[in-house]
């Protein structure tokens, strides 16, 4: 079984062939730690971590690495509004993402790099590009020279004047041309920084992956994630510096990059209104709904997050666990999972909504299914749905369990459930009906049965 996947740097599906298959590389760009991550910043946690379920599959070692860039002009400017210092700032939505991301059902990478603490390994890189003539200092910036790289622009496609037409470059005078970028700068002496041969001063943005990734997983990396919206000029960026700093044409060999994702049919923004952190969205719903719908579209393709969108993943999840419900009793029995159709949609550039709709597919069988073929039935199920992040409750819990402010408890359901099964044996049926519309209006269902009565919340 291979995998394949779609390179933006040749804009081509490829087979994935990694450099050394006993140790697959991935780093994928995490959060600025500066405030609550919004709902397209857990698109890409979402679905690189769907990639690497995928690749420990097929390899005996994935190394992951995210990082946390935690010094930043954004950071700075929330800790001076907020009267707080920096560190207090980024440790706070540090620990704030990494909550979130559990809650996404996301797996812990390897490792998790921070920007503050590899400020060396920036400062060789700026070095050895200084003495290679790809960089130079100007008024205590270091600054890099895209003119110096013949192939610059080859990751995102354009021209040195494509890229001055379209992006928001700055016109400062040190600048030998104007889509040169900061490698370094100078703060002043209330700012953060830290001491260089050019100076007191801090990195700019772009340097910071490429030397975490130099440093901690070497020269050439299997896979580099991240958003469409880090293309350019993050990800070009990227690619110059790393590759100008040790005179080599590559050093990853598949950028993967996800879709961007709009709000309710427009593109979400402070400005209109529409921003949606993480945060909230998990005081409504699950986690899982969110991971759910976050996977509902292939990964390259544009996400329309509306709440319609998010009923029909929980509606969609509904169906799965009432299928692991209605077999509690089966002990799941684990078979080849490369045969499983739901398998063969995620090697095929991680087409996750075919994968879902094999899981449901497998539900349906699992349903009708004798005995004999359970087993098998369920634990293909909830193997496939493992290697998305689904399925990860217990029945009773997913059906149980509330999200949100709780209307009523477990205890007062059971109470008014029992209360309706003495009104029903009374014969009083007025009363026995007001409960279980009582109970609907709270958002919790009443389903009975010749083995009594069981509940679930919608």
């Amino acid at each position: 079984m291979s995998l394949t996947l779609y390179n933006t740097r040749t804009r081509a599906k490829e087979a994935f062939v990694p450099l050394n298959p006993d140790r697959v590389t991935m780093y994928v760009c995490g959060p600025t730690v500066y405030n609550y991550i919004h709902i397209g910043n857990a698109r890409p946690a979402v679905v690189f971590d769907t990639l690497y379920r995928v690749l420990k599959t097929l390899y005996p070692e994935v190394v992951y690495a995210r990082n946390i860039t935690d010094i930043d002009d954004k950071i700075m400017q929330a800790a001076k509004d907020n009267g707080e210092s920096i560190a207090a700032v980024s440790e706070r939505y540090t620990q704030a993402y990494l909550e979130d991301m559990v809650s996404l059902n996301t797996l812990s990478p390897d490792m998790t790099p921070k920007a503050t603490e590899n400020v060396d390994a920036m400062q060789a890189m700026i070095g050895e590009l200084i003495e290679r003539g790809h960089a130079y200092e100007a008024e205590g910036h270091v600054l890099f020279a895209v003119q110096s790289m013949a192939d610059y622009g080859k990751l995102s496609n354009r021209s040195l004047d494509d890229m001055l037409d379209g992006a928001r470059v700055e016109v400062a005078p040190y600048k030998k041309y104007a889509g040169d970028f900061v490698l370094w700068k100078p703060s002043t002496a209330s700012e953060p920084g830290w001491d260089s041969p050019w100076g007191y001063g801090r990195p700019g943005w772009h340097l910071e992956c490429s030397a975490m990734i130099k440093a901690h997983l070497g020269d050439q990396i299997d896979i580099h994630g991240g958003g469409r919206d880090l293309i350019f000029p993050h990800h070009e960026n990227e690619r110059a510096q790393s590759c100008c700093s040790q005179d080599s044409e590559e050093f990853v060999r598949y950028w993967v990059h996800n879709g961007y994702l709009n709000i309710d049919g427009e593109k979400m923004s402070k400005s209109l209104g529409n921003f949606r952190t993480v945060r909230d969205l998990l005081g409504q719903y699950r986690g899982e709904v969110l991971r759910f719908a976050l996977l509902s579209a292939q990964y390259r393709s544009e996400l329309d997050f509306s709440r319609e969108l998010l009923a029909q993943a929980k509606a969609s999840l509904d169906s799965l666990y009432t299928a692991l419900k209605d077999t509690a009793d089966v002990e799941p029995v684990y078979g080849a999972v490369e045969e499983q159709p739901a398998y063969k949609a995620l090697l095929d550039d991680l087409n996750t909504p075919i994968a879902i709709a094999e899981l449901h597919q497998l539900a349906k069988a699992l349903n009708k299914a004798e005995p004999a073929a359970k087993p098998a039935l369920k634990g293909a199920l909830v193997h496939c749905a493992s290697l998305m992040g689904l399925c990860q409750e217990s029945p009773q819990a997913w059906f149980k369990e509330s999200v949100g402010a709780v209307s009523i408890s477990a205890e007062e359901i059971e109470a008014l459930i029992a209360e309706r099964q003495q009104a029903k044996l009374d014969k009083a049926y007025a009363r026995a009906d007001e409960i279980r519309e009582e109970l609907k209006a709270k958002g919790v269902l009443l389903e009975d049965s010749r083995d009594g009565t069981s509940w679930r919340r919608e």
